[in-house]
């Protein structure tokens, strides 16, 4: 049956939990129907006060499951969607309120918002502007971009040509697009949707979701989408210290009773709201426990600045002093900006104007904390004899790249940590539907969990989850169960998460004529064949080839599949060393995605020769291939 609801992105579901968390003061999980009003209109679809009361009267009986008068966040969510439909959309289109700072206009924007009208915030873009502006300035490729102006709509003019796009993704993670491999010199129509080709695959490997933007999108200059892009990649960039693995000064922040296990299990969100708070109490001041309604009167970050400025202790260290006189400054507006130029003082000035501040908004706060955390985290690691400093061992690449895939594909809730995110088996379910596993959706418990049995209910989506992999996906699940995902097992989730990717990835091949079943055997005799017919000299046996360390039977497969995209002076061929073989891997990596296959893989896996990821690849090329073919 066909489904005219709007779809939702993560993304569209991340800034619907802030406004329903700013609306949900007391955090019961719901709020009230009298409330309705003020919720949309923190959701940026603000509607007369008639109006809401016709939808109350009209709709809440569906949208409210249990006939309480209160609404949880998944009715909201479901009321929302009903909302956004064009059917209701259309009879209360000239009800919608322009909210100052919100731009909106009208166009089509891919599969997922044709007809719809878009909004954008000022406030957004200006953070946004200034913050490249300040990152790259000093790289050369961008000179003609930098600086943008933050009062005009230079920003989506600015990423046209993929250059800029390409180089906040390896700002936010280095080394993710091999700088030799994008075009910079004498652009052309082609050469343009190359760089964009390569930044939308990148950005998608670094789990950011990409699902309903392509290279037209970005070329068009579309404002949503590419504020939606950027604060992806943006904030990637500012998680990505945020953890305890690769910062273990973060055990300070560890509560009276606590052990590490809760720590571990916190997001980067979480930790940082700790942080503060740790900074907080060393100051002598309350908690705070949002970043909307408790940092509007910036006097929280006037503590925070004060505790965490050098204090010049250590002989390579300048004391930086901050102001405290203005703390108790009666004007909102002016109390923020004297906080700021505090913050300027340690030159973390970014994301947030003291408008932003004053009024709460999520997004551009946590930005503007992110970044504070990231410049002075002013943490000791403690002496802490009884933890078990085995469980910070960090992520491998293998759990990384199943994690950034996950979420790339608009895994909702977002995946921090792969194993304790997946132990209500939420997200599986979702990637049984991505790989076109009917999933029955009156099955599936969702949060959120009670206090007592909620863990049951979790057990339960796991139980399902292996079931689902066993009968109708026909996983190899021998000696999995249920409760293995739902404890965090690493060996049998990553076993089901890994049939999940690669299903997902040789469906392409299945789509494409190849048959249901593709094994690996398929896929090397098909390299084989086409590396044959382009009269190249290299060939595989199996995933697990020495050669493979060296990537010349991937670059020779780009070679042939995409004659010219490989620039010959950019391989060594003979006399390898270890430095020319991960040279190879990164050129051949961001080659691939450069001509439209979407690799997760690493370079070091190539060099590995790791054969789970070698035969992604491989599989993504085929797939690049036969499109060609079917062409």
């Amino acid at each position: 049956m066909e489904n005219n609801t709007t779809q939702i992105s993560r993304e569209d579901l991340e800034e619907l939990r802030e406004a329903f968390d700013k609306i949900d003061i007391d955090n019961s999980g719901y709020v009230s129907d009298f409330e309705l009003q003020e919720l949309f209109r923190e959701a940026r679809f603000s509607l007369p006060g008639f109006k809401v009361r016709e939808i109350v009267e009209k709709m809440l009986g569906a949208a409210d499951h249990n006939k309480d008068e209160k609404i949880s966040f998944e009715e909201f969510v479901s009321l929302y969607q009903e909302l956004k439909s064009k059917e209701v959309r259309e009879s209360f289109r000239k009800a919608i309120n322009k909210k100052d700072g919100i731009r909106s206009f009208g166009g089509t924007s891919g599969i997922s918002s044709e007809g719809t009208q878009h909004s954008y915030s000022d406030e957004e873009k200006v953070a946004f502007v200034n913050w490249i502006n300040k990152t790259l300035a000093e790289d050369p490729d961008c000179k003609h971009l930098l600086p943008m102006d933050p009062e005009n709509e230079s920003l989506f003019k600015s990423v046209k040509d993929g250059i800029l796009l390409c180089k906040m993704i390896n700002f936010s993670q280095p080394d993710t697009i091999d700088d030799r491999v994008i075009n910079t010199k004498k652009l052309t129509t082609f050469t343009i949707s190359e760089n964009l080709v390569l930044a939308l695959n990148s950005a998608s490997a670094i789990g950011c979701t990409v699902v309903n933007i392509d290279a037209q999108d970005l070329i068009m200059g579309k404002p949503h989408l590419v504020l939606g892009l950027l604060w992806q990649i943006i904030k990637i960039g500012l998680f990505a210290d945020i953890q305890i693995s690769r910062n273990e000064a973060l055990i300070a922040l560890l509560g009276e009773g606590e052990d590490l296990e809760q720590l571990l299990s916190m997001s980067p969100e979480e930790l940082l709201l700790r942080w503060v708070n740790y900074h907080l109490n060393n100051a002598g001041w309350q908690p705070i426990g949002n970043f909307t309604e408790d940092i509007k009167d910036s006097k929280a970050y006037f503590h925070l600045l004060n505790q965490i400025a050098p204090k010049g202790e250590r002989d390579d260290e300048i004391k930086i002093t901050i102001d405290m006189s203005r703390f108790t400054e009666k004007d909102d507006i002016q109390r923020a900006e004297f906080m700021l130029q505090q913050a300027a003082r340690l030159d973390c000035r970014q994301f947030v104007t003291p408008a932003d501040v004053v009024a709460g908004i999520h997004k551009l706060n946590i930005a503007f904390v992110a970044n504070l955390f990231n410049t002075y985290p002013a943490l000791n690691k403690p002496n802490h004899n009884d933890i078990d400093l085995s469980l910070l061992e960090g992520e491998t690449r293998e759990e990384r790249t199943f994690r950034n895939w996950m979420n790339s594909l608009g895994a909702y809730p977002y995946v921090n940590h792969l194993y304790r995110d997946l132990t209500d088996a939420l997200v599986i379910l979702q990637l049984y539907e991505k790989i076109q596993v009917p999933v029955e959706q009156k099955r599936v418990n969702r949060p959120p969990y009670p206090a007592l049995g909620g863990n049951m209910r979790k057990l339960e989506n796991c139980n399902y989850a292996v079931e689902l992999g066993k009968k109708e996906a026909k996983f190899s699940l021998v000696g999995i169960g249920g409760v293995n995902i739902n404890e965090g097992n690493k060996t049998h989730t990553l076993a089901l998460v890994w049939q999940l990717m690669r299903r997902y990835t040789v469906k392409v091949l299945s789509d494409l004529g190849e048959g249901e079943k593709v094994n690996d055997e398929l896929i090397v005799n098909w390299v084989n064949t086409a590396l044959k017919e382009g009269k190249k000299e290299t060939a595989i046996t199996s995933f697990k080839d020495k050669l493979i360390s060296t990537s010349l039977p991937v670059i020779d497969l780009i070679d042939t599949i995409a004659p010219n995209a490989i620039k010959e002076e950019m391989v060594k061929r003979e006399n390898l060393s270890d430095e020319d073989k991960l040279n190879n891997a990164k050129y051949a990596i961001s080659v691939s995605r450069k001509i439209g296959a979407q690799v997760y893989a690493l370079p070091d896996d190539l060099v590995e020769v790791k054969p789970k990821m070698v035969m992604t690849v491989f599989a993504c090329l085929m797939g690049r291939g036969l499109k060609n073919v079917k062409a």
